[in-house]
């Protein structure tokens, strides 16, 4: 394992390419329209916030948009997480991002998190997305733990983890109340002893 300390990995912002899936940082100027379309998804609140989408969004005035610019914008500059544009490699575009945030120094554990506009989902991006995030998580920034969150109503997304190497570990039961019903909180974990095993591939390639 690479002896580099995690802090300083950390403010580094690699590019990792797959298969059918590209990380990189955020270009801004090339990136926004996509951002812009991410943050006002009905699908990605609903499997984000847990936003049922009752009511209708806000409009997006030029203090959101100024607000977007500003966040993303700045995710290079951060020497405590990893925030990394997904692009779709067959169409040279980016259609969502994937983060490692809450970075535990004391724990060597991280969460990730990753969201996609409809022209990402449903093609194995984002499986393929986790995998190479997790990838560098364990093989280049020395994390021992990554975690994730995921509601009992996305399914798809769960399955997706699962074939990373996620393992179920525990229920926030009726955590959030979803329009009109309550939903459970899974918490999800692969550790870094599981992924020197299976490198992302729990069930074989």
């Amino acid at each position: 394992m690479d002896e580099q300390p995690a802090a300083a990995a950390f403010a580094e912002k690699p590019t990792l390419i797959g298969e059918h899936a590209l990380l990189r940082p955020f270009r801004l100027d090339e990136d926004v329209d996509v951002l812009r379309e991410l943050l006002t998804d009905p699908e990605v609140s609903r499997f984000t916030a847990a936003d049922p989408g009752l009511t209708p969004p806000p409009p997006w005035d030029e203090a959101a948009e100024q607000r977007m610019r500003a966040w993303y914008g700045s995710r290079a500059d951060q020497s405590d997480r990893l925030d990394l544009a997904v692009v779709d490699r067959a169409a040279g575009r980016c259609v969502g991002e994937v983060v490692l945030n809450e970075w535990e120094p004391a724990h060597r554990s991280c969460n990730i998190r990753i969201c996609l506009t409809a022209a990402g989902r449903d093609r194995g991006l984002g499986t393929e997305a986790m995998r190479l995030m997790a990838g560098h998580g364990f093989e280049r920034l020395g994390l021992h733990r990554i975690s994730l969150g995921v509601f009992s109503f996305n399914p798809r997304a769960r399955r997706s983890y699962r074939k990373v190497g996620f393992v179920p570990e525990g229920v926030r039961r009726q955590a959030v109340w979803f329009g009109d019903h309550w939903a459970d909180d899974e918490l999800m974990a692969v550790l870094a002893t599981e992924w020197e095993q299976h490198r992302g591939y729990p069930e074989g390639r």
